[in-house]
């Protein structure tokens, strides 16, 4: 792999871009307009007896619109970086100017979220204003996954019903947004066999009283107990200390199909919910956790 922090680069991008510019400052020259008052030069090509094609020379508003672009593009690359490492002579950077940016909103708006980090959880969240300004926040960061109406999709879950993997009290919300998740469905099915699969896969469906077959059902009640027990719970329940769903309700993150439940046994899942309490900090994900904890409460109250 080549190394692009070596100075043959450095010289190699900052000549070819120079270059680039100088050759079409004659090639400009040799297309002014030169040639003598009413003379009129022709290709030789003609069409329908009488069309023929003129080599006249460009406008002069033209070229000198030109000229001033390359003039632009040798003034800029003096200013600003492009030729190389050479950081042009106002030593701006994209990465400065985020960070100025940054500050600038930090001096700003800080002092706001300083203030909203003084009010537990549970009351911020029925706190108009505070809630306005955890809604940007949601798009900003979570309505990727989530979606912006917080219902989620295949893989990610529903933030606004009361069903929660890891506990949907204040501070469990605040921790998964703060320190993020990681859900590991073992794969079963190099275990099962295809068999085995089956017929977890209908007690499955019989502990939440759906169709399934019961001869399948009751041959795969003693392999859900040796090993699914441990996070699902003997009666399917779950368990939100290791964010195992609850296999007796009708929500399902991946799909409650019997196909999905089947491929879910046979295959695993693997989710994973980022940590956002590095580049977001303390006080705004307490915000926006505020924010996620109204949107259960608003399904509660309906």
């Amino acid at each position: 792999m080549a190394d692009f922090t070596s100075p043959f680069w450095h010289w190699f991008v900052a000549i070819v871009s120079l270059l680039g510019i100088l050759v079409l400052f004659p090639l400009l020259y040799r297309n002014r307009g030169n040639q003598p008052s009413g003379t009129l030069k022709t290709m030789g090509h003609v069409w329908d007896g009488d069309l023929e094609e003129y080599n006249n020379p460009l406008p002069g508003w033209w070229l000198n619109l030109f000229a001033v672009t390359l003039v632009f593009g040798l003034v800029y690359l003096i200013l600003y970086p492009g030729l190389g490492h050479f950081p042009g002579v106002l030593g701006w950077s994209s990465k400065g100017q985020y960070e100025q940016e940054i500050q600038a909103a930090s001096e700003q708006y800080d002092p706001l979220y300083q203030h909203y980090a003084s009010i537990d959880i549970r009351t911020l969240s029925t706190h108009p204003e505070a809630l306005k300004t955890g809604r940007r926040l949601f798009a900003n960061y979570c309505a990727a996954c989530h979606g912006s109406d917080a219902r989620g999709a295949r893989g990610f879950p529903n933030l606004r019903d009361s069903e929660w993997l890891y506990g949907g009290e204040p501070e469990q919300v605040y921790q998964s947004i703060l320190h993020g998740r990681s859900g590991v469905m073992p794969a079963w099915g190099p275990v099962l066999g295809e068999e085995g699969v089956e017929n977890v896969t209908n007690y499955i469906l019989g502990l939440g009283n759906r169709e399934h077959d019961g001869s399948l059902a009751a041959a795969g009640q003693p392999q859900y107990q040796q090993l699914c027990v441990a996070c699902h719970q003997a009666d399917g329940s779950g368990n939100q200390v290791l964010g195992a769903p609850n296999l007796k309700d009708r929500i399902w993150q991946y799909g409650g199909s019997k196909a999905s439940i089947r491929e879910s046994i046979a295959n695993g899942r693997h989710g994973v919910m980022p940590a956002h309490g590095e580049f977001l900090g303390e006080e705004r994900v307490h915000l926006l956790s505020a924010y996620v904890y109204s949107l259960s409460q608003e399904y509660e109250q309906e």
